[in-house]
């Protein structure tokens, strides 16, 4: 993995390229470009929270199959936030020949 300038980590924001809940093997939706990355993470953070309440509830609670549902879909929401920040952080910087490479 290329290193990222961690001077300017403040500044990085999500690319906007990973999509999530496909259809007929249609992404639905996607995470949107330019949220800086503190926040998408804090976000991703938030939603694993609420999933982890959800299957906690799910395991000791009868007739909860809307608790795994909601889990799934939150998961994936963060999955996608997450990635989406994998791949800003993973970019290579400015090369010798001056392109940035992504």
């Amino acid at each position: 993995m290329a290193k990222t300038d961690t001077s300017c980590a403040s500044e990085l924001k999500t690319v906007g390229f990973t999509p999530f809940l496909y259809v007929s093997d249609q992404p639905m939706f996607h995470v949107c470009r330019d949220i800086p990355v503190a926040e998408a993470l804090t976000q991703a953070s938030n939603l694993l929270f609420l999933v982890k309440s959800l299957t906690v509830d799910a395991a000791y609670t009868r007739d909860t199959d809307r608790h795994a549902w909601a889990a799934h879909y939150l998961t994936a929401m963060g999955k996608a936030l997450i990635d989406d920040v994998v791949k800003v952080l993973e970019r290579r910087p400015v090369g010798a020949a001056g392109k940035a490479e992504g």
